[in-house]
């Protein structure tokens, strides 16, 4: 029984855990990102990988709207993740890399958590673990 206890909690955890980072990146940075490629305007973007002011926005839309989705559903999680982790290694060790370790942090945080979630996967309240289940069924 504590076995099943604790593997519910485990997968709360992840689930809140996914939710939270998931829909924090893209309300708090992916939107605006979104508005700021298809607004129309002209595109200033830091450009840390010198492939250019729309690619680099596209690639922080792309990781922190499209993949931030992908991360709260808990669908294709740990591919979603890997855009996701590198745009934070970008932020942390290139972008905020002058600046004090305050302003860094941030990115460090989402980064970890990032992290964990690719190393433990989404847990069992997930698309990934329902549509895996789901297969393991009709395989039957």
């Amino acid at each position: 029984m504590k076995s099943l206890e604790k593997l519910t909690f485990n997968d709360l955890g992840l689930l809140v855990l996914r939710v939270f980072l998931g829909l924090t990146m893209l309300f708090a940075h992916g939107v605006g990102k979104w508005g700021r490629l298809f607004g129309g305007g002209e595109i200033q973007f830091r450009d840390p990988l010198g492939v250019g002011d729309t690619t680099s926005l596209a690639l922080a839309v792309f990781a922190e709207v499209i993949c931030s989705i992908l991360l709260a559903l808990g669908l294709m999680t740990r591919w979603a993740l890997i855009p996701l982790i590198i745009t934070m290694v970008v932020a942390t060790f290139i972008v905020h890399s002058a600046d004090p370790f305050g302003v860094m942090e941030k990115a460090m945080l989402y980064g970890v958590g990032y992290i964990t979630i690719f190393l433990t996967g989404p847990g069992k309240y997930s698309v990934d673990y329902y549509l895996k289940n789901k297969r393991a069924v009709v395989k039957s």
